[in-house]
């Protein structure tokens, strides 16, 4: 079985995060807009990278109803499509939909819970039906361009042979698979989170280099560069449609707030006196291991009863908001606040419950990141 060779990074320092600043500045820009199709897609984190950076998103497919419905809200002139990928009958659903578009780059995350029962010599088993659905939709729309991405545990899987087995698969299709594992916080996100990504090139583009870190230790964006303007909810739960505190913002803050109005999705959760007691005994950056003998006891394992520290990125938000704590306000965060440590601007609302919302949230690629990929994807766009 052919083997993968994983590309690494050079280290991340103050010059690279400002050269690559200046590099995403001038990216050359077609005439004319390129097309993406999003598989798997979500709440539109990955596909609102992309818009960001000067691309259309023909289509998101997923068979999430509720991720369809916050995605349908944010970007209007997108498909959303709630087909199962799974069915062989998934193109035909798509091309009843979008008709006969060019497809420039396709954009997917399918989870990888099929190869974790099957192992590599089973990759047509059923269960992998969703990974091959990509494959299916690269081979028929033969984009200049696709990236696949999965948690950081898909780069090691059964020693790294999924991946070669994708890789080969790949080749077959006469593209060039290249493949990385990139820490959103390395790229402006105020977060440590490991992805994992597979990029196909076409062939006679070679093969895609990923893009050098922006930011380092010196220059991570942290939690309070990212949250520390909003308000504090320790007096009231907020309103879903609520205003700004008037303070001065980081550049960051700047940014992600735009030229919103109303601030949406910032609702605390109302906790039990105990819970509150417990999280207040939780240092900066500490977690249960801080706690006192006998004091959280229910909860024992590597993230429970974190507090973020507000002069470092966040830890990985995960679907859930039960572990994790506001660096200075004795609460779990809100929506809003992971949300802008996922690099979602303000503007971008959430729906459904509070707990669809988590779900949304923690599953999605940070923007920033994804953004990150678009800019480097257009300039091989642009050789083409």
């Amino acid at each position: 079985m052919t083997q993968l060779k994983i590309f690494s990074h050079e280290s991340p320092t103050k010059s690279i995060s400002q050269s690559s600043k200046n590099n995403l500045k001038s990216d050359p820009m077609p005439s004319k807009k390129p097309t993406v199709l999003d598989l798997f897609c979500g709440c539109g984190g990955f596909s609102l990278g992309f818009q960001q950076a000067g691309f259309e998103i023909i289509a998101g497919i997923d068979n999430d109803k509720e991720a369809l419905f916050t995605l349908e809200k944010n970007f209007k002139d997108t498909h959303s499509l709630n087909i199962d990928l799974s069915k062989q009958s998934w193109l035909d659903g798509l091309l009843s939909n979008i008709g006969k578009k060019q497809i420039d780059i396709i954009i997917a995350g399918p989870p990888c819970q099929g190869f974790s029962l099957t192992g590599p010599r089973n990759f047509d088993d059923p269960r992998n039906s969703l990974y091959l659905a990509v494959l299916s939709a690269v081979q028929y729309f033969k984009p200049t361009a696709f990236i696949i991405e999965n948690v950081k545990g898909m780069k090691g899987l059964y020693n790294g042979a999924i991946v070669s087995e994708i890789c080969s698969r790949i080749r077959k299709l006469k593209y060039n698979p290249n493949a990385s594992l990139l820490n959103a916080s390395n790229y402006g996100v105020p977060q440590f989170r490991d992805r994992f990504f597979i990029v196909g090139l076409a062939e006679e583009l070679g093969y895609f280099t990923f893009p050098k870190p922006t930011h380092s230790q010196e220059t991570y964006v942290s939690c309070e560069a990212a949250i520390g303007d909003l308000p504090s909810r320790e007096y009231s739960l907020g309103e879903e449609k609520d205003v700004y505190d008037e303070v001065v913002l980081s550049e960051f803050q700047k940014k992600i707030k735009g030229s919103q109005k109303h601030l949406f999705n910032h609702v605390a959760t109302n906790h039990k006196d105990f819970v509150k007691e417990v999280i207040s005994m939780v240092p900066e950056g500490g977690n249960y291991k801080d706690l006192p003998p006998g004091i959280g006891e229910s909860r024992k394992f590597n993230e429970a009863w974190t507090r973020y520290h507000s002069k470092k990125p966040s830890r990985t938000i995960d679907t859930g908001h039960r572990n994790h704590f506001h660096y200075k306000y004795n609460r779990v965060p809100t929506i809003r606040e992971n949300a802008r440590l996922q690099t979602f601007p303000d503007s971008f609302i959430f729906w459904g419950s509070k707990t669809v919302q988590n779900r949304l949230v923690g599953n999605a690629v940070p923007p920033m990141l994804g953004q990150a990929l678009a800019y480097k994807i257009k300039k091989y766009l642009a050789e083409k």
